[in-house]
């Protein structure tokens, strides 16, 4: 009789990734990590338990979008006053912090909720190369290279 093994909190096992964005697609590479971050890569995979693993972005100041997105596509937001409906295009949010764009793309990937707030804590981004993260012995990115492809 075969069994299905459900994992919980206590058998989890994480790993640390460091992804360098340099060159990268801005989506593509947004959606490995996602999966990275939940834990699908994974064959312990649990729906509604947080077994991903904690991921690293350095560079990513110089992470790229493809087609006319950085001056057609816009963004929206409302400050919570009446007439606070603000706009911006993805070349200016690229400008003023690639990093939260990145993880604002990863946050609409993740489940809502709890578990995909929780999930969201595992993930580290940097605009530069340098990071505080030499202890954790990063391993490197395995899921998603995009780099042949300039």
């Amino acid at each position: 009789m075969n069994t299905t093994i459900s994992a919980n909190k206590n058998t989890v096992e994480r790993s640390w990734f460091k992804v360098d964005a340099d060159k990268q697609v801005l989506g593509r590479l947004a959606t490995s990590v996602a999966s990275v971050l939940r834990g699908k890569h994974k064959a312990s995979f649990t729906p509604h338990v947080d077994v991903g693993d904690y991921v690293v972005i350095v560079n990513a100041e110089k992470i790229k979008v493809t087609g006319k997105k950085l001056k057609d596509a816009r963004h929206y937001w409302h400050t919570g006053y009446p007439g606070g409906i603000k706009s911006a295009s993805m070349e200016e949010l690229l400008d003023k912090n690639s990093a939260e764009v990145l993880r604002r793309v990863i946050k609409g990937m993740l489940p809502k909720g709890p578990l995909g707030r929780a999930m969201l804590l595992k993930l580290k981004i940097y605009n530069d190369a340098e990071h505080p993260h030499v202890a954790q012995q990063l391993q490197d990115w395995p899921y998603y290279d995009d780099s042949s492809k300039s």
